[in-house]
């Protein structure tokens, strides 16, 4: 039986998204046989961030300062907004490095069920950014679920009238998916956003 803080210690792991307690004790091993490396700079990584995480007064992405590293990175083109529903999905499309605009974080989706309305999201942030002007082009990265798709007709029927391109994501059968697998919503929306060959 291990003590008390390293019971805490994979207790305070196991609630962590992908680790269940099997998984967080196993870690909790690796950084003890690592005390002096691992287990330091881990300590040490999370007391510098904990003390430096701001939100983002423009965009809502989560940062160490304030306005974050992308919406003060000049390269950046301030004229393409891409509207994402968490921090989470702004990190995974900036990755891949083919979006080169600034985001604007949602901080979530529209859900009677859940009870989020507009007034919990931060549209209102959205549609006072496009109203000051110099944005272009509004990508919709809403995610492929009902509530996300629901959000983005909110966002679109809000931004109604104002001089600016709406884009959405596309959706449909990722590369490399085999049909057999896909679920019926995937293979509709292919379905429905098929064009020609050639």
């Amino acid at each position: 039986m291990a003590s008390q803080e390293i019971e805490a210690l994979s207790a305070a792991l196991a609630r962590l998204p992908g680790l269940g307690p099997r998984s967080a004790r196993r870690a909790v091993l690796w950084l003890i046989k690592r005390r002096e490396t691992a287990l330091v700079q881990l300590v040490e990584a999370l007391g510098a961030v904990r003390g430096a995480l701001v939100e983002c007064s423009t965009c809502g992405n989560v940062d160490t300062r304030d306005p974050c590293s992308i919406c003060a990175d000049p390269r950046r083109d301030a004229r393409s907004l891409c509207v994402v529903e968490e921090v989470a999905d702004l990190w995974a499309l900036d990755r891949s490095r083919l979006f080169t605009g600034r985001y604007h974080v949602l901080g979530g989706r529209l859900s009677a069920l859940d009870g989020v309305r507009p007034e919990d999201l931060a549209i209102g942030k959205l549609i006072e950014r496009v109203r000051a002007g110099g944005i272009d082009e509004v990508v919709l990265a809403m995610n492929a679920t009902l509530e996300g798709q629901t959000t983005a007709h909110y966002i679109a029927e809000r931004l109604e009238g104002l001089p600016v391109r709406l884009t959405q994501l596309a959706h449909g059968l990722p590369v490399g998916g085999e049909l057999d697998y896909l679920d019926e919503g995937t293979l509709a929306q292919a379905l429905r956003a098929r064009r020609p060959v050639g």
